[in-house]
Formats: C-alpha cells, structure tokens, sequence
C-alpha cells in the first residue's frame, strides 16, 4: 500500500537544533521541510501543503507566535506545535490562545516530541471519523448516535451517554492508544484525580459489554492510556 507520507513544517532558527530534528523525523517516516525563521516558514506554508507544524517561538524577522497567527488565517485546522526556550504561564497562555495544539519547553527530547506529534495526528484523524454513527467492533455493532451495542445482530443493550462517548473514541482509535488526557478534556473536561478514577470506572464497564467476543480487548498502556483491540476490517 502506497500511503502518502506525513509533511511537517518546522522552522527553528538553531541550525544544528532544526538538522537534527529534520533528520530524526524523516527516519520516523516524515517528510519534514526545514525553515530557518519565521519569514521563510511563513512563505514555505503559503505554497506547500503541511499536515502538521512546528514552530520555535524565538526566530529571527518573524517570531514564532506571529508566524502561528499568520498561518491560522490561512488555515484553522491545521495542528501547531510550539518549540521554546521560555517557560513562563503568560507565554504558553498566548500560544494557545493563537490556536496551538501543543507546547515543548526546550530542552526536550526527541522522543518526547515524536510523541507529541503521533497524539496530535491522531486526535486529527479522530476529528475526521466524528461523522461515522456505526462502527463495527469484532462481532458487535455499536451505534453511536442511538447509544446501543448489538451482538451477533441480535442482543442490543443500551449504552449510557457516557459509556457510548467513550467507546465511540475508542472505536474511532481502535488498534491505536487512546490517550488517557484526551479522552478526559473531551468527555470530562477536566483530568483531575476524581474525573479519572470515574473513567476507570467506565473502561471496566465496557469491557464487561465487551467480554462476549473474545477477539476484542481494552487494555491498559502504561502511562499513556487505552487501546481498543479488534480484528481489523477488511476493506
């Protein structure tokens, strides 16, 4: 299968910084297109298409903050990463009031920024099945908008709001790790202590739902979140 590959536009005026994190995404399989400030990031976006962007926020003739603010007129969607040596609330405030995703103080590693990127890209491929209502899950076909899960094309049980919510980002991540932050904002809002421990709760009541086909699991992945096992769709 010839998939398309990722293109990410970084711009970080530290030469050696943006080699090494140019060349350690293309070995990651990004085709990564390295700007030297906020200028030519800004022209390089304008005649490329970019799934993804990360940006320093101390670049020379442009910053990184008026860059991102350039770049959401252009375009809403696409998801922003800031790259900083500044660690101060006002400044990570901003950028996300600018429409950013995510945020890295510098110094970090890579790995951790390979990371960030992979949860982004997925939370974006998220948004894109939002539509889907039925989703096929092993032997079960689960309904999202009428809230029920059917066995077999016989037993239906009725999901509550919660229930169905969860499981829907599972399915719509299925075979993939559904970060345990995520899901909190987007079901909970909030990820504290209590708000976790009630979606504990939750995973453990569909699994039970769950348990009738032995070919679909939800497991723990420690320190990230959960993962939807399932036998892949054939298309």
């Amino acid at each position: 299968m010839n998939e398309e590959k990722v293109r990410i536009l970084l711009c970080e005026d530290d030469e050696n910084l943006g080699m090494l994190l140019r060349e350690y995404l293309q070995t990651k399989g990004y085709d990564c297109d390295l700007q030297p400030d906020g200028e030519a990031g800004y022209k390089a976006f304008t005649r490329n298409k970019y799934d993804l962007c990360v940006l320093d926020v101390m670049m020379p003739k442009k910053d990184g903050f008026a860059l991102a603010a350039d770049i959401r007129a252009m375009n809403t969607d696409v998801p922003i990463i800031f790259l900083t040596a500044k660690s101060m609330k006002e400044d990570i405030l901003q950028g996300f009031k600018l429409g950013a995703d995510d945020y890295l103080s510098k110094p970090f590693s890579m790995e951790e920024l390979l990371y960030r990127i992979e949860s982004i890209l997925r939370r974006v491929r998220g948004k894109k099945t939002k539509d889907i209502v039925t989703y096929q899950i092993g032997r079960f076909v689960f309904d999202s908008q009428k809230q029920t899960l059917e066995f077999d094309g016989e037993e239906t049980k009725k999901l509550t709001t919660k229930e169905s919510e969860l499981l829907t980002l599972l399915a719509a991540n299925a075979n993939n790790i559904l970060e345990r932050n995520y899901a909190l904002k987007i079901i909970w809002v909030d990820d504290n202590y209590f708000n976790a421990r009630s979606m504990d709760v939750y995973i453990t009541k569909l699994r039970k739902l769950l348990k009738d086909d032995p070919d679909v699991a939800i497991i723990n992945i420690h320190g990230k979140g959960y993962k939807l096992i399932m036998p892949q769709v054939e298309e």
